[in-house]
């Protein structure tokens, strides 16, 4: 660092201090994406039910190999309570998604987004590079308990063994109202 001048010193420590990255596990922040021809994605009615969340690029082949694993993930292992989502975040996304679900599909719901939602959701630095696709695991009570940034077709394994290990916890009980 001695090297560096005085500005470029302070610029790498002041990186250094913005770009921690967000903490696991955590609560998922309260969002809604709108979706094509009406309604929105919104994670509180999935409460109960383990959910991957794709952040996409719909041009992305990455985020299109990503999405395919999903469909193929909610096939699998929606009836034991998974729920695969995704959210296409790139310009024009309002228009691409339609045909981006009817190209690869997808019987999941497909929203759409701005990056700048991504990021709030992910919790991820204005400053750092976001990368896509991003898959989001949620577990029963709504806490965030992986964030896998990227696809490589290597990553199937992994992304099973997370969704398994999330679908082994137990369903929350509903809380009951106390009669008074």
């Amino acid at each position: 660092m001695r090297t560096l001048p005085c500005a470029a010193r302070f610029a790498v420590l002041a990186v250094a201090f913005v770009l921690p990255g967000a903490e696991l596990p955590r609560p998922a922040p309260a969002m809604t994406f709108p979706m094509p021809g009406g309604g929105v994605i919104d994670l509180k009615p999935y409460r109960g039910k383990v959910v991957g969340l794709e952040f996409l690029l719909t041009t992305c082949q990455h985020c299109q190999n990503a999405a395919h694993l999903m469909q193929k993930l909610q096939v699998e292992y929606g009836p034991k309570g998974f729920q695969a989502l995704g959210v296409a975040v790139n310009e024009g996304a309002h228009t691409l998604v339609p045909g981006f679900v009817k190209n690869f599909g997808l019987a999941f719901p497909v929203g759409f987004g701005t990056d700048a939602q991504a990021r709030e959701f992910l919790q991820h630095p204005v400053m750092e590079i976001l990368r896509f696709p991003r898959l989001v695991f949620i577990d029963r009570r709504g806490i965030i308990r992986s964030d896998h940034v990227g696809f490589r077709e290597t990553d199937e394994k992994e992304i099973r063994a997370k969704i398994l290990e999330l679908l082994q916890q137990p369903v929350p009980t509903p809380k009951r109202a106390v009669a008074r």
